[in-house]
């Protein structure tokens, strides 16, 4: 969600703090974080916070227009799986969200919304691979956040996906999935 600026430092001795763990853990995350490439390590100048490269949109986008609707058709399959009471909870939550909201909390909604999708497909190979894509494009989306016209219409469009999810519709839920991400592009490049 960029709360940690592109390019700027970790400061690990904060982050121990305010997060109330020791430097072991925190240092095992941000090795992950590396391998996910949200942030960088340089020997003797410290860790950053990853760039965000829009260039890299095509490249992710491809690689989720591939995967998303598998993931879709895998949860509607199983009609939400273990994450149906989630899903239920935050279909209830996207369709009472109004204009008014604020862009942080539609995208927070919008990233609880993938994750249950991830979850529910009862995959841990694709949901980690989905994560780590959606991870990057929310990282470009916080990018042109401003310029965007309507960030609600893009949330949405989960209250479909959700319920065919929920109603094991797996057609529809494939075909909601690839217009959701293809949608998002299409948002996306039209501010760049």
């Amino acid at each position: 969600m960029m709360d940690i600026a592109p390019g700027e430092p970790i400061n690990e001795a904060a982050l121990v703090q305010e997060l109330n763990i020791g430097r072991t853990p925190l240092r095992e995350a941000l090795k992950r974080l590396e391998v996910d490439h949200l942030v960088h390590s340089y020997p003797r100048r410290g860790t950053f916070a990853s760039r965000v490269d829009i260039t890299e949109l095509a490249a992710i986008t491809e690689v989720r227009i591939a995967l998303e609707p598998l993931a879709a058709e895998r949860a509607a399959c199983l009609h939400g799986g273990t994450a149906r009471a989630g899903i239920e909870k935050t279909l209830l939550a996207v369709s009472q969200l109004s204009g008014a909201d604020q862009r942080r909390t539609l995208m927070e909604n919008d990233l609880e919304v993938h994750r249950l999708i991830y979850q529910a497909a009862g995959n841990h190979h694709l949901e980690e691979t989905l994560v780590r894509l959606d991870n990057l494009a929310t990282r470009i989306w916080c990018m042109t956040l401003e310029r965007l016209p309507s960030v609600q219409e893009h949330i949405s469009e989960h209250i479909a996906l959700l319920q065919a999810i929920l109603d094991g519709d797996t057609s529809q839920a494939q075909s909601l999935a690839l217009e959701h991400i293809v949608h998002f592009e299409k948002s996306v490049r039209a501010v760049l």
